[in-house]
Formats: C-alpha cells, structure tokens, sequence
C-alpha cells in the first residue's frame, strides 16, 4: 500500500495530496507561511462531460504542440482517480519534495508536469479518496508545486461537473476551457452540460475539439463516421463557440500515446500532428485575446522536429 494512503513522515506532512483533509498537523508552521502564487501567466482547462472521449490525449498533444511553438508551458493531471498524463510523455520519475514544495517532472522538452501517478508506488495503485480530499489534492498541486515561470499551464480536468470542476474554477485563475467531445449524442449531452457548468462559473470556452470524427480505412481509404458525424458542429452553432479541430479516430494515434511518444512528436507531418497543431494555433489565438495586457502575445511559430 503506497504511503500516500497509510500517512506520511512529521518532515513530509503537507507536501503530499493526501494531507489534503489529513486530521495530523505536523507542519503548522509550514501551513501558516503565506505561498506565493505560481507565476503562471494563462491557464487552460480541457475537459469533457464524460470519460473515454480523448481529453487527456487532446491535453498532452497541446501542451507539447505550444511548446515548440514557443510557450513555456506545465501540464498539471487534475484528473485524480483517473491520471495518464505521465504515461503519454514516457516519464518515469517520481515527483519529490523538501518538506514545504513538491517539485515537478519535466519531459524531454521541458514540459513541467505534476500528476497523482508521479506519486504512487506503481501505476496501477488506486486512489480511493472522497470527494473532499480529492479536490485538496488538486488545489495542493495548484499551490505547492514548485511551478516555473509558464506562459501555460494545460489542466487535464477529470470528466463530469463535480467537486474538482467547482475547486478548480473557484482556487485557479482559469483563462479558459476546451471541451473535448465525441459526434455520439451522449457524448454530445454531457459534452453540452460541461459547457454550460464553465459557463455558469465565467470561465470562456476556447473552443470544442470532436475527438474520433471519422475513420478513414488505411487498406482502400473508405471513410466511415462510426460514432456519427457533424456533432460538434451543431453545437457550435447552438453555443456559438469555435469548433478548434476535428481529429481522426486512428490505430496510430492509440499506439503513439501507450508508447509515451505523443503524435505531434512521432508523426508531426501526420495529418493528426496538423490538426493538433491547428487547435494549438486557435487555442493561442484565444488566450491572448484574454489577456488584460496582452502580455501573451502569440510567439513565433517555431515548430521543432525531433
């Protein structure tokens, strides 16, 4: 059993999620130094109204494509019982702490990264937590992560509208959501409620992205809309927000991403690692519109090949 869920050591309390609602108070001292908000200039949420729709996939893919177009960029795996994050990028590390910070992976590219995963024993270890402390630990990696300088900070939200949604918009200055969906109509129901909840909280909608729009056969080139087909874009018109980028559903994509070497990486002439790089354009686009000082303006595009 990780020690995540059995307690933590005097010198590691309050560096860990869990202590997020933890009874013991070893560290009051620590607890009472005022933090320094990270210095973390736009955030983007990327959510979903239900799981299984490629929400983590669509939030690593961007976090690595506004990297090379020149963002300094953190993705932090708010998705807590679910985390893929580190998986997609490969890494292996554990995060660790001092006693009053907990420090973050990066990738190869320098991507900061803080997930529930880099704190576990294994992978595969659950993490049976209520509500209340899982929104603790998303508001500690917010606020006790030794976060560097980022021009972005990619969320990966957890599917739905619950606690963590509500913690997040109400402790974490939000520039703006993607919603990430599938054409299905019950994707496209929850996808809507999603929406609406970001909505109700003031966060703007950056845009949809319809994950899984058709697949195209690679053997004789037929093309078969298997989960339906125009979703997203009737509700764009209904909600009148942007339709970001339409990806295809791909055996390649799949295998890149278990294999830690996200698209835009293992393919980036691909057709897939093209619409990627278009959503990161739009999402770009959106943020800096947002900004008070247009402080954010859009770099460079100085697309690397590895």
């Amino acid at each position: 059993m990780s020690d995540l869920q059995q307690g933590c050591a005097p010198s590691e309390c309050g560096t860990k999620p869990a202590c997020a609602g933890c009874s013991h108070n070893h560290n009051q001292a620590a607890e009472e130094v005022k933090k320094e908000p990270p210095k973390v200039r736009k955030v983007i949420g990327v959510v979903s109204g239900k799981g299984g729709v490629g929400k983590s996939l669509v939030s690593g893919e961007l976090a690595v494509m506004l990297s090379r177009m020149g963002y300094r960029v953190g993705v932090l795996d708010a998705d807590i019982t679910g985390p893929s994050i580190p998986r997609m990028f490969g890494i292996h590390d554990k995060a660790f702490g001092d006693g009053e910070r907990i420090f973050p992976a990066e990738t190869e590219k320098g991507i900061e990264v803080m997930s529930i995963n880099l704190m576990l024993d294994s992978d595969d270890a659950p993490v049976i937590w209520r509500g209340p402390v899982i929104a603790g630990a998303v508001k500690q990696f917010w606020e006790d992560v030794a976060w560097g300088e980022l021009d972005v900070m990619v969320i990966d939200m957890p599917p739905g509208t619950g606690d963590i949604q509500l913690t997040l918009s109400q402790t974490v200055p939000v520039t703006g959501a993607i919603v990430v969906t599938t054409p299905q109509d019950i994707a496209l129901l929850d996808a809507k409620k999603g929406l609406r909840m970001f909505q109700k909280v003031n966060v703007p909608i950056l845009g949809l992205v319809e994950n899984m729009s058709v697949f195209i056969c690679p053997q004789c080139g037929h093309v078969e809309h298997i989960f339906g087909e125009g979703g997203a874009s009737r509700m764009s018109r209904t909600y009148h927000v942007d339709v970001l980028g339409q990806l295809p559903l791909e055996a390649a994509i799949r295998e890149q991403t278990d294999s830690g070497s996200p698209t835009v990486v293992s393919s980036p002439e691909s057709p897939a690692a093209k619409i990627y790089r278009e959503i990161a354009m739009k999402a770009a686009a959106a943020i800096a519109k947002t900004a008070k000082d247009m402080s954010l303006k859009m770099p460079a595009v100085r697309v690397e090949n590895d």
